[in-house]
């Protein structure tokens, strides 16, 4: 099947975010997790094809040749149009990978601009005058402020973004994009012609979404959150260059077990896992603690578990207890201790009988799908905007997997994952 548009996602919870806004439309849409070994003509392949990458806070070199593998299978696979996806709080530092990953697409592409646009009104993510806020907060006074990996102590998308690029930066603002679609086509060619190739589009509400998306869906490659690529499947149909060729996903037959992994430590995730731990059986790692003994007592704890059990294994804390333990053993180490015996005790999960996982926090994800050896999701309902369950096959067994992003979801997220499955 000839693939319409080619996504690169920058980490496995923003990928199943951007598939399961695409999958709205009713449109096949295949994730792979990681850059597909098997070439494109060996497999099946969909009108929206996703890879998802964990090279989020990867070092720049290395992400960049990472995306750019992933670029030439989706162009191996007869894409020419592209979305370089990223998180909706626009999460990097001053060196990158946002920009630095977008600018090598571009070259490749032999692109001389591209729109940067992380809104996602739906989860109360707008940009005003090129300000990023969540929900009525600057991101600077949001709680990503600590984020243990990429904090975000500045809401000026340009200022955020000139450090990572060498080309112009500029704007296109919310007056402009309220003018409609020529508006804006106006605005992106005029920055252009002043030699502006990275240009942040303001955006508050859905309806500028579909404009900004009708503007640029032509354009060699897009970036963003995943809600500014929503409305481009009713165009692409519009264009006549895509049909709604899909069947509704199946749920397949699973075995009862269940289990909440979170390594996230975003304020509405330290609400979720109080939420669902005052009803579930709940085991807290430390970090300090695994780093000494490893992840023993955790397994023990989960081997006394059934696997129908409501249970939550969890390292959120509160930014006080991350910077303890960031002090002790440095930000990677303390990071990647976490995720190794999330990974650890989810296969230990899988092996007792679970078939039901909830992983919070993108880089838990990836560790913890990477630990089952997942390479492949379909996408199936949506819990939340942006947070699908998917299915999934791992070690020949039929499993459901929805990855959360930190804060994405109502508190109650955890326990209505878990019950819609039920309901499906």
């Amino acid at each position: 099947m000839t693939v319409v548009l080619g996504c690169i996602a920058d980490d496995f919870t923003g990928a199943t975010d951007l598939a399961g806004l695409l999958a709205r439309s009713g449109v096949r849409v295949s994730l792979r997790l990681g850059v597909p070994e098997t070439a494109p003509a060996d497999v099946e392949t969909s009108s929206f094809e996703v890879i998802a990458l964990k090279c989020r806070t990867a070092p720049v070199e290395e992400a960049i040749a990472e995306t750019q593998a992933a670029l030439a299978w989706l162009q191996a696979a007869g894409a020419e149009r592209f979305f370089w996806k990223y998180c909706s709080t626009f999460d990097s530092t001053a060196k990158g990978n946002i920009g630095p990953i977008a600018e090598a697409l571009m070259a490749k592409l032999g692109s001389k601009q591209t729109i940067y646009c992380p809104a996602f009104p739906e989860n109360g993510r707008s940009i005003f005058m090129g300000n990023l806020f969540v929900g009525e907060q600057p991101l600077h006074e949001s709680p990503m402020k600590d984020h243990p990996l990429t904090p975000m102590r500045d809401s000026n998308l340009m200022r955020l973004l000139e450090p990572q690029v060498s080309g112009k930066v500029g704007l296109a603002n919310r007056l402009v994009v309220d003018q409609g679609v020529p508006a804006l086509r106006n605005r992106l060619a005029e920055l252009r012609a002043d030699g502006v190739a990275h240009v942040v589009i303001d955006a508050v509400a859905n309806i500028d979404l579909t404009i900004i998306a009708e503007a640029c869906r032509d354009l060699p490659l897009m970036t963003g959150g995943s809600a500014v690529a929503m409305p481009l499947p009713s165009l692409y149909m519009a264009d006549g260059v895509l049909s709604a060729d899909a069947p509704k996903p199946v749920k397949p037959a699973l075995a009862p077990g269940q289990i909440v992994l979170s390594g996230s430590c975003s304020a509405m995730t330290r609400k979720q896992v109080a939420a669902f731990a005052a009803g579930a059986e709940a085991f807290k790692l430390d970090p300090l603690a695994l780093a000494k003994d490893g992840a023993k007592a955790a397994a023990d704890w989960l081997a006394q578990q059934a696997p129908e059990t409501a249970k939550i294994v969890y390292a959120t804390a509160e930014p006080s207890e991350v910077a303890a333990a960031q002090a002790e053993l440095g930000v990677e180490k303390a990071g990647k201790i976490v995720e190794d015996a999330l990974a650890e005790l989810a296969v230990q999960a899988r092996d007792a009988g679970v078939r039901r996982f909830v992983v919070a926090g993108g880089e838990t994800s990836g560790a913890v799908t990477n630990a089952l050896g997942v390479k492949q999701m379909t996408i199936g309902p949506e819990v939340a905007p942006g947070v699908p369950w998917t299915w999934c096959v791992s070690a020949d067994q039929d499993i459901a997997l929805t990855l959360k992003s930190g804060n994405f979801g109502q508190e109650d997220f955890f326990a209505r994952a878990l019950q819609m499955l039920e309901e499906q």
